[in-house]
């Protein structure tokens, strides 16, 4: 029997008409627990230096760290990521792998204070150690131009993994874009025993104008150049599923789009072909232009930054690296 009923207009509002309400049959959540903190580090320094182009983030002494991420923790965030900053450069970046660099000091305390809190996750890459502000080792090429040497920077980025495995990082985060990276990294881990050490692989780490601010923060400007030479191209798209699929072979336990706002397609297309833990990396040109914007006025800034992070987890990452994260946190709370 075929019965029609006159369920009057369709009417979706019904849904929206309190906060309650609304809550209830959200379809994106942030949790404290999406977000992971990043944090700069530098030796040398008594007391935290602001980093002009990114109102509200520092550079950390090791004690004014460790009350940073006393904060994260108590406000929920899921983790931490570490950038050291050395009061020495070289042309191979030896501070990166150093036991007694600052980077590697500062995931001693954290381990030492936090034991398993909150997840501690070290940046895996060498422009923040290099003299010349690149990602790799240098060699001269036939044409007589100096670029980064792929396999002999897979040396060093295998030996840092190792350091900061011993240091007590939970999680190494390679962000160099050079080809086999994972593998050699797993590679390394396993060798030195440190098998239950997860990579977190930028594996799609695009050549982006959004990171200038960062490098004010990191002090890792390069001298020459750019890094469009391994970074990412930002016109393509295919090649990051590439890349993805490239790290998941060689041992990635998570994986990476970054930036984030300007890539919600690339952090989607990922998230279709992908089942292990996306990240997405909501880079320091973002959070300037909301800080920016802000500051003149012109928008409202807490719910603008709800919005970019839940627009983040609805294109389909699993947790979001942001300059925000224990304030979200709280908020979130």
């Amino acid at each position: 029997m075929n019965e029609s009923f006159d369920v009057g207009p369709i009417r979706p509002r019904r849904l929206r008409r309190f906060a309650a309400l609304r809550r209830l049959v959200a379809e994106t959540r942030l949790h404290p627990a999406d977000l992971v903190l990043p944090v700069f580090v530098k030796e040398g320094i008594g007391e935290p230096v602001p980093v002009d182009s990114m109102p509200g983030v520092v550079q950390h002494t090791r004690d004014s760290l460790r009350k940073a991420v006393h904060d994260a923790v108590e406000a929920g965030v899921g983790g931490v990521i570490v950038f050291g900053i050395p009061a020495h450069k070289d042309a191979r970046g030896s501070a990166a792998d150093d036991p007694n660099g600052i980077a590697l000091q500062a995931v001693r305390d954290l381990r030492s204070e936090f034991a398993d809190r909150i997840v501690v996750m070290t940046d895996l890459c060498l422009d923040e150690y290099t003299d010349h502000g690149h990602c790799g080792i240098l060699r001269t090429d036939r044409f007589g131009a100096s670029v980064v040497d792929n396999d002999a920077t897979l040396q060093r980025y295998a030996s840092i993994a190792v350091a900061q495995a011993e240091a007590g990082a939970d999680v190494v985060a390679p962000s160099g874009m050079m080809d086999g990276q994972v593998a050699a990294i797993r590679s390394a881990l396993d060798t030195a025993g440190f098998s239950d050490v997860a990579i977190l692989a930028y594996s799609a780490k695009f050549a982006s104008a959004f990171y200038g601010p960062f490098r004010d923060a990191a002090e890792c400007a390069p001298q020459f150049g750019d890094r469009r030479g391994y970074q990412q191209d930002v016109a393509n798209a295919r090649e990051a599923i590439r890349e993805i699929r490239l790290d998941l072979a060689q041992g990635a336990d998570m994986v990476m789009v970054k930036p984030a706002l300007g890539y919600l397609d690339i952090v989607r297309a990922v998230r279709d072909v992908v089942d292990v833990p996306l990240a997405a990396y909501q880079v320091s040109g973002e959070y300037a232009m909301v800080e920016a914007a802000t500051a003149r006025g012109w928008i409202d800034r807490r719910a603008v930054i709800e919005e970019i992070l839940l627009g983040i987890r609805r294109a389909g990452a699993d947790f979001v690296l942001t300059y925000w994260a224990t304030e979200a946190a709280r908020w979130s709370r």
